[in-house]
């Protein structure tokens, strides 16, 4: 048998190893692993963490493309796209409670400091999403992602001071590669600005993302911390519960915001002069809600149906998907420098993910 090498280590100094053998015995390694994995769990764990992944892989991307969409057909308010990013909180909320039923459990009692938690953590996602806005109305959807991704490096310096995770030279290493990637893409700004697009927008679109990636590292850790500190546990439902909360919350606060400005008002004439018509900006708006929280919800499920290593590995693969769509959909400049950020990002990606699984090892 072609396994017997591995299976019967003496055997190799007398006989030396094949590597189309070596390779072959460990694809049938770990095809028995998968199929034992796949035997365990009914077929409906299956069917979830597929359209979980799905979720991942094409709703966060939708939502950045559509963002992108937004700006390029006329809109012009970033209180508007920050508001949209919350306002499919109650899909969240209807998925929520029918489980309370089905697990026969009962909501998360309340106290002054959980709910003291949640305002803040919805006070600083409504601000996040904001910056967020104002870097895809001046930075192409293809650069706009891979400088978000540097959110990453952010999660991992605050986990570490805040919530004391483990940090090791391979996720060091990634924070060093990532922010070279960065920097890639700052060099890089006069083939990847827009006609329409001045110097000083585009650092300005720029320096919002970076903002933007460090407080949505911020918010992660907050997040956890909550859980360590005032939960005291970590299922899927308290999960829900907390994003609910705090995309509640974020979404009161950016409709305040939204009505002070007076963007709120200015939707209706904004409609009239989209590209495309009425029709076509209010769908832009209502699937840009729905994928975002169609995306949260399937990060939300895979890191609890499978791992956070999963969760990160798919994060990592969306980077790509956002750029290659944008360059393919919105015609995004695609320069030798943004490629070569794109490799030196995924490989960062690459490195935290394995230091992350170690780590949880």
């Amino acid at each position: 048998m072609l396994s017997v090498p591995l299976l019967h280590p003496e055997t190799m100094e007398a006989e030396p190893s094949n590597p189309s053998d070596s390779l072959w015995g460990q694809i049938s390694k770990y095809t028995t692993m998968f199929s034992e994995t796949y035997k365990r769990k009914p077929i409906h764990y299956w069917v979830l963490l597929v359209l979980s992944i799905i979720a991942m892989l094409v709703a966060f991307p939708s939502s950045s493309i559509l963002s992108r969409v937004y700006y390029d057909n006329g809109g012009q308010s970033k209180w508007i796209i920050s508001w949209v990013a919350v306002a499919g909180w109650p899909i969240t909320a209807l998925i929520l409670f029918p489980t309370y039923l089905t697990r026969r459990t009962f909501p998360t009692p309340l106290n002054l400091k959980l709910i003291l938690s949640y305002i803040i953590l919805g006070f600083l996602s409504a601000a996040d999403n904001l910056m967020y806005a104002y870097a895809y109305a001046y930075l192409p959807a293809s650069t706009a992602s891979l400088v978000a991704s540097s959110s990453l490096v952010f999660s991992a310096l605050f986990g570490y001071f805040l919530v004391k995770n483990q940090v090791n030279a391979s996720i060091v290493n990634s924070i060093f590669v990532i922010t070279a990637g960065l920097t890639i893409i700052a060099l890089d700004s006069s083939s990847d600005r827009y006609a329409n697009i001045t110097d000083s927008e585009y650092i300005m679109g720029f320096v919002w993302d970076v903002l933007g990636s460090a407080l949505h590292g911020l918010i992660f850790a907050l997040s956890e911390l909550v859980f360590v500190k005032f939960l005291g546990r970590r299922s899927f439902i308290v999960v829900l519960e907390q994003q609910v909360m705090v995309s509640l919350l974020a979404f009161l606060f950016t409709t305040v915001g939204v009505i002070v400005s007076g963007d709120f008002q200015a939707m209706a004439s904004e409609a009239t002069t989209f590209n495309g018509g009425k029709a076509a900006y209010c769908l832009v708006l209502i699937w840009s809600a729905i994928t975002f929280q169609l995306g949260v919800l399937g990060a939300t499920a895979v890191v609890f149906l499978a791992s956070t290593v999963l969760a990160g590995v798919l994060n990592a693969i969306r980077t790509p998907i956002t750029s290659i769509a944008a360059v393919i959909l919105l015609n995004d400049p695609m320069s030798a420098f943004k490629i070569l950020s794109l490799i030196v990002t995924f490989w960062g990606f690459g490195s935290y993910i394995y230091g992350s699984s170690m780590g949880e090892k």
